[in-house]
């Protein structure tokens, strides 16, 4: 079963959509509908969806800023709009498709397979991550899953440097000079590390054991590859006890 959550403010278009998804798609789908943001938002916030179907405009808050809510979501975002110049925003939202109102059934059928998708790679995901850290706690070891490119990498922490943050996408600097860059925000991809890493800078994600140094002065550590990351002074003296 697939479950979502609409959230349009014109009834007739959420009404619309609702009807589509309900009797076009064999599978069961179980739809969630919504006008109102700030309701949208607490059912959000305690219920698990597949996908997430939002418009742009609306009087409450925008989509965009709906969104913001919830950085670290598992569930796919499919922005419905009559509106072309959303496009490219929704893409830099790593939104996982674009239906412009009124959408048709052909595009809505597509959308769904695309869900599908997108909803068995994040149960795979789920359940490999927790094979690894169950055998991890056996065998007193841990290693990263990183999903990217359509494809999963199994990292051992001594091999990161350190992480940095561009906005909705992170770089991953391994020991061996290459980098990863995955569409993952910084702070979801906190979650996947483990106790050896620690966040100094808001954009910053460091692997402890591979401090060199620190220049109390301009609040930097330098790292085994020389690399200088910034210290926030918020993070300065949590940093300091971890030695």
């Amino acid at each position: 079963m697939i479950t979502v959550l609409i959230l349009d403010d014109e009834q007739d278009a959420l009404d619309c959509l609702k009807w589509e998804l309900e009797n076009l798609i064999p599978e069961h789908i179980a739809v969630h509908a919504f006008t109102s943001a700030e309701k949208a938002t607490m059912f959000l916030s305690r219920t698990l969806v597949d996908a997430v179907f939002i418009d742009v405009e609306m009087p409450e808050m925008s989509g965009f800023d709906f969104l913001q809510q919830f950085p670290e979501r598992k569930f796919a975002v499919i922005i419905t709009t009559a509106y072309h110049e959303y496009a490219l925003p929704a893409i830099k939202q790593q939104c996982l498709d674009f239906l412009q109102k009124p959408a048709d059934s052909d595009s809505v059928r597509e959308c769904i397979d695309k869900i599908k998708k997108f909803k068995k790679e994040h149960d795979l995901i789920d359940y490999i991550e927790e094979k690894l850290s169950r055998n991890a706690r056996n065998e007193g070891q841990k290693k990263i899953i990183i999903s990217t490119d359509g494809r999963m990498m199994f990292l051992k922490p001594d091999e990161v440097l350190y992480c940095e943050s561009d906005g909705n996408y992170s770089t991953i600097f391994l020991e061996n000079g290459k980098k990863i860059v995955v569409s993952t925000p910084l702070k979801q991809l906190e979650e996947k590390l483990t106790e050896d890493f620690f966040r100094v800078h808001h954009s910053f994600i460091i692997n402890m054991n591979k401090v060199q140094e620190y220049l109390k002065s301009e609040s930097y550590v330098v790292l085994t590859n020389h690399s200088r990351i910034p210290v926030s002074r918020q993070k300065k003296s949590s940093f300091l006890d971890q030695f």
